[in-house]
């Protein structure tokens, strides 16, 4: 694709002289999400990609995402299938642990390899950073916090639309949840609310009087959330 992936934008490895902005990181990974759930529900049988990871969603001359490589997909051998025993294969950073433990290969595994996509977008950081440990790990130390700056990628100079990062944010956990017992969002239900999120953003932009802020973590409150309480 003529503008590379989303991984060298965010490392700045592309050419593009500016970094991406939050409107357009967000609509990335929306693209990137509509194209997962119609993996998961509009095939039949329904494909489980088995390597999402920044690097597999390029860009197109517009900034428009498609997810690629499927090299390690699967299909379902039936729509009433639960899942897929396979030998763990995908990335180091980006893999589900329940399936690198048991084997077991769904959609949530996509989910949680995509929730690890959304941490970088909010971030602008790697999944493994040598010595600091996993990108859900540090992300939560810092949600503990409360104050998003200490999560937005620096390089955005706080230009972005407060509750639009902490939803993205708050997907990105639900995703990622490892939790026994805890279920992850559908790549449907993360469609619906990166939508809500890209509203919120467009409505700052288009609204100049709204200048970005940092707020505490109460601002965000009221926002809807998948699986347990991070705040």
């Amino acid at each position: 694709m003529s503008q590379g992936n989303l991984y060298d934008h965010l490392r700045g490895k592309h050419a593009a002289v500016e970094i991406l902005n939050w409107g357009t990181r967000v609509r990335i990974v929306l693209e990137a999400a509509q194209g997962l759930d119609y993996l998961h529900n509009g095939c039949s049988p329904p494909i489980i990609h088995r390597d999402v990871k920044s690097s597999n969603i390029l860009l197109g001359r517009n900034l428009q995402a498609k997810i690629a490589d499927m090299g390690l997909s699967r299909l379902y051998l039936s729509d009433t299938q639960t899942h897929i025993s396979a030998t763990a294969a995908g990335t180091a950073g980006y893999m589900d642990p329940e399936y690198y433990l048991t084997g077991r290969l769904t959609e949530s595994s996509d989910v949680y390899s995509f929730g690890i996509v959304l941490i970088e977008v909010a971030t602008g950081e790697p999944p493994l950073v040598p010595g600091l440990g996993h990108i859900v790990q540090r992300v939560k130390q810092r949600i503990a916090a409360g104050d998003i700056g200490s999560i937005a990628d620096s390089r955005l100079g706080g230009a972005y639309d407060v509750s639009s990062m902490w939803k993205v944010v708050d997907i990105a956990m639900a995703c990622t949840v490892a939790d026994a017992g805890a279920v992850r969002p559908t790549m449907a239900g993360a469609v619906a609310q990166l939508k809500d999120s890209l509203a919120l953003e467009d409505a700052r932009v288009n609204d100049c009087s709204v200048p970005a802020r940092t707020v505490p973590r109460d601002d965000a409150a009221l926002m809807p959330s998948f699986g347990p309480s991070l705040r």
